[in-house]
């Protein structure tokens, strides 16, 4: 089996890296409503938008980037599942 010494420290890398988006939009967006509701997407203040909406497909690009890098990193690392 390969060193994954290195395979763990981009893997911790990426996760810290994601979690912070993951923060950031989760309690940091909220701290902005006032602001984002000057402006209006599909007719709705952004600050609503982002809260009902946006949110969700934000977490669902983090969970699909974290998906495939992590199987580019198992590939690089020779780690697939057989």
């Amino acid at each position: 089996m390969p060193e994954s010494g290195a395979h763990w420290r981009k893997t911790r890398r990426l996760t810290v890296g994601l979690l912070l988006v993951w923060l950031f939009v989760t309690f940091g967006l909220g701290c902005f409503a006032i602001e984002l509701n000057a402006f209006v997407f599909a007719g709705f203040p952004l600050g609503f938008y982002m809260g009902a909406q946006g949110v969700l497909v934000i977490y669902l690009a983090i969970i699909w980037y974290y998906n495939r890098r992590m199987r580019q990193l198992d590939a690089e690392y020779h780690l697939e599942d057989e």
